[in-house]
């Protein structure tokens, strides 16, 4: 395992993808799009009937999430002003710990990200089948109109980064005119009869927030798109961060509104089993069923615009360890400025784990990837912040602003904290499954590390 503490070389790009006019670095506008666009994916038009089980003290685990997500969105905006290059999490990682901790970052984050491609599929399966019954017919219409869902966005991305700029723009846009109306509109019609039981488990209170945020930690995903395309942004160093933090707090102030004016617009006996909440609250709040068409319409679209954001990130990890050789070199492939076979391997991955759910049952397919992807993702999360953490004691001062260190300090202690609770949070099923996905990484690592040795001996 290497043990120098440098920053890796800057990742250059081929002087042709550079000059393709499908290639195209974004600014920060585009680049506060990408987080919002990922952190508000589909995660949040579903949620909130997967924890309303948990009563509405599952708002309480909101609250937190959103308190730690900010903590996290500051650390990796700090991380990126001294490392402004593709990769984020494994970037940092690396940088502090060496090869190893570097792989284990882009391991985990590429299994985050296609297991969340999968798990936003399904969801988006829910609103089609408001606008297309037929589609919910039987589990394996179900699972073709997944599959279809994962492909859109992968052909956009493999037409370049010009593209995926243009879809990220336009799905952000569209996706905040349904939740706004519910976030804020929502608030006038607010019933608290239809609130429910605080707490409708046997769980204990600690218990109930713990596992209610393991679930919602899917919402929050994304908050690191930015530092991953870190390459792909103009003047990375100033908007890298900014985009991350601002695109963080939008988000928060989005889902705390939107999750609470559902439970106050839908009965909590309706809620627990629907596969549509938000167009539920729209019927809810106009009567007939058009508004809820509309918000079926507007959750799709921002739905396929998470997964194209999801896509170039997924692809986006392995490419920059790829060319640390820490993943296999053709990773590092690279057309209209999107590494291509990240997006098809990666693709083809979501697909292959969506059917295999599909074959399971239709039942809780959402909620089982979800919890796969909370485990796995606390792992780039978790080696990102102890790096802050690192270069803040071991006084690298070309790491460390002096004037910030007691905040820096305190804000990647938090990070590292609320990581570690999101671990154990998220159930023994979804660290079992999650340490097998781990493990096999350690025998791919082994793998290319010796390859590595040969070549350099």
């Amino acid at each position: 395992m290497s043990t120098t503490l440098r920053d890796p070389a800057p990742t250059t790009e081929p002087a042709a993808a550079a000059q393709s006019p499908h290639a195209r670095r974004f600014g920060l506008p585009i680049a506060t799009c990408l987080v919002m666009g990922n952190v508000i994916g589909g995660g949040i038009f579903l949620l909130p009937a997967s924890v309303a089980p948990f009563g509405t003290i599952s708002l309480v685990a909101f609250g937190v999430l959103t308190a730690g997500a900010i903590a996290l969105a500051l650390v990796f905006g700090r991380l990126a002003e001294r490392h402004p290059q593709t990769g984020g999490p494994y970037v940092y990682a690396r940088a502090a710990f060496g090869d190893f901790a570097g792989f284990l970052a882009a391991w985990s984050y590429w299994i985050t990200a296609w297991v969340s491609n999968a798990a936003l599929a399904v969801a988006a399966v829910g609103y089609l089948t408001v606008l297309f019954p037929a589609a919910g017919a039987h589990k394996w219409s179900m699972c073709l109109a997944a599959l279809a869902v994962q492909w859109l966005p992968a052909l956009a991305n493999l037409a370049g980064t010009r593209y995926v700029g243009a879809v990220q723009v336009i799905a952000t846009v569209l996706k905040f005119a349904p939740l706004l109306l519910v976030a804020v509109g929502g608030l006038f019609f607010f019933d608290p009869a239809n609130l429910g039981p605080f707490r409708a488990t046997d769980q204990s209170a600690a218990g109930a927030v713990s596992a209610a945020a393991a679930i919602l930690l899917f919402s929050y995903l994304g908050v690191e798109s930015a530092t991953v395309s870190a390459g792909e942004v103009r003047d990375p160093a100033r908007n890298v961060g900014r985009a991350t933090i601002l695109g963080t707090a939008g988000a928060a102030v989005v889902y705390l509104l939107g999750t609470l004016s559902v439970f106050g617009l839908v009965a909590h006996e309706k809620l627990v089993s629907s596969t549509a909440p938000f167009t539920d609250a729209v019927n809810a709040m106009f009567g007939g069923t058009w508004g809820g068409t509309v918000v079926a319409c507007a959750a799709v679209i921002s739905m396929l615009g998470a997964l194209n954001g999801w896509t170039l990130l997924s692809a986006q990890t392995p490419y920059a360890a790829a060319k640390d050789g820490l993943f296999p070199k053709v990773f590092e492939t690279k057309k209209r400025g999107v590494p291509v076979v990240g997006v098809v391997v990666t693709v083809a991955l979501a697909s292959a784990l969506t059917v295999y759910n599909y074959t399971l049952g239709a039942e809780g397919v959402f909620e089982s990837l979800v919890l796969i992807t909370t485990f796995t993702a606390t792992v780039p999360y978790l080696l990102a912040t102890a790096a802050q953490i690192y270069f803040l004691l071991s006084g690298q001062r070309e790491r460390v602003h002096p004037g910030r260190l007691a905040r820096d300090g305190v804000l990647a202690v938090l990070a590292f904290g609320f990581s570690m609770w999101l671990v154990a949070g998220s159930g023994y099923a979804a660290v079992y499954q999650g340490v097998l996905f781990l493990f096999v990484g350690v025998l791919c690592y082994a793998a290319m590390s010796a390859r590595k040795t040969r070549a350099t001996a």
